[in-house]
């Protein structure tokens, strides 16, 4: 009897599940890529990520019905009412306030905002905001800097939010004949003078801790002359809830 010849081409063969998977996989890669970072997410985009996903399906195949409201979104139970989306909106928010406030000291490098594993972080110049080797701040120059990032901490948006002040130096070792016994005097009594500045103009003392670090958590190499100057530094810290 002669062999059946296998048949070629036209039929299925057995993979088609793959374009389905694929799709999925890359719909939720972009999906946590965004949820992964919420401060920069507004709830806008989240909308339209969701209806995107729900309206599309699958590639060529009808899907997206994961994303149907159901039974939780009846009882006020989303993704975008999440403590933790309300939260990274808030710092989010914030982020992009600091930098158009201090947008005329950042541009001269008096003032830096980032956002870190710490929270939202506005370091403060040393150079610009105190005399080499001293902890008085230079009120005639920095007023007008100090009390908009007062008005910014004791807004609405920040009010419960704690905070920190941490100061730091360069590596290069304090006078012996000055009033800092080293650089761990000098950090810390740096931070605590813009304690002092902050709670006077208004801002209750509970929400801040203060620390020292002198020379060990530096942002630039010390064997410059520009590399030691960013280091030397005061950071006030808005912390993320994450890292109290």
């Amino acid at each position: 009897m002669a062999k059946k010849k296998r048949q070629s081409g036209g039929g299925p063969t057995g993979q088609e599940w793959l374009t389905t998977y694929s799709d999925m996989v890359t719909l939720m890669l972009c999906f946590f890529v965004i949820m992964f970072n919420p401060d920069e997410g507004t709830s806008a985009q989240m909308q339209q990520i969701s209806a995107s996903m729900a309206t599309r399906g699958l590639g060529s195949l009808a899907g997206g019905n994961t994303l149907s409201s159901g039974r939780n979104a009846d009882l006020g139970n989303t993704v975008m009412s999440l403590p933790s989306m309300e939260k990274g909106r808030s710092l989010g928010t914030a982020l992009r306030k600091a930098v158009s406030l201090f947008n005329p000291e950042i541009r001269s490098n008096k003032v830096k905002v980032t956002h870190d594993e710490r929270g939202l972080v506005i370091s403060l110049a040393s150079d610009a905001f105190f005399n080499p080797a001293s902890a008085r701040i230079n009120i005639e120059e920095t007023r007008d800097i100090l009390l908009r990032l007062g008005t910014m901490l004791a807004g609405e948006e920040l009010r419960n939010r704690k905070l920190r002040i941490e100061g730091h130096t360069d590596d290069e070792a304090t006078d012996p004949n000055g009033p800092w016994q080293d650089n761990w005097d000098l950090s810390t009594a740096r931070s605590i003078s813009v304690l002092h500045y902050l709670t006077d103009i208004g801002i209750d003392e509970k929400r801040f801790q203060v620390a020292g670090f002198a020379d060990t958590m530096p942002v630039s190499r010390n064997d410059t002359a520009e590399g030691r100057a960013y280091n030397r530094r005061v950071d006030v810290i808005v912390i993320d809830d994450g890292h109290l």
